[in-house]
């Protein structure tokens, strides 16, 4: 069965009882990684191994996810700026104990490609942040893997000819 979760905005991902931050930097441009996020959805599954599923909804406005292990989201996109933000509020899943979850990708030019930072946002019961806190180790390697796997992805597709 579904639960719905909190409605929140952006501004959760500073005021979250519980905010996991991760960050990276590759050679991709930031409008490369920007393009890889958020309008190309249905990619994420073969740059990040965790997601088996990822589909667009409304015209993008909200996406279906799946994980391994059979965790399920249905999401809004809460922030959509080309080469700078993307972020997006979990609104129903199958995960038990969560009230509220909101994860923003921030991309930042630095010099030789784009900085990546992954933030977590989340509240729920006791059981749930601890498993998160105790999960923060599983939780960065999963995000290094893929935005490892991402910038590969990136950086040698072929460049279209000018």
């Amino acid at each position: 069965m579904a639960r719905r979760l909190l409605p929140v905005g952006l501004d959760f991902v500073e005021t979250a009882p519980l905010r996991l931050v991760f960050a990276r930097e590759v050679s991709a441009s930031p409008d490369a990684v920007y393009r890889a996020l958020a309008e190309d959805v249905a990619g994420w599954p073969q740059w990040f191994s965790a997601v088996t599923l990822a589909r667009p909804l409304d015209g993008g406005a909200r996406r279906e996810i799946r994980l391994k292990g059979g965790t399920r989201f249905l999401e809004t996109i809460v922030a959509a700026e080309p080469g700078a933000v993307y972020a997006y509020r979990v609104d129903q899943t199958n995960t038990p104990g969560i009230r509220a979850l909101l994860e923003e990708w921030r991309i930042v030019a630095v010099p030789g490609g784009t900085r990546v930072q992954w933030t977590f946002a989340a509240d729920g019961v006791a059981p749930f942040r601890a498993g998160l806190k105790v999960g923060r180790a599983g939780l960065g390697r999963a995000f290094r893997d893929a935005v490892r796997t991402l910038d590969r992805r990136l950086t040698s597709a072929p460049r279209a000819e000018s």
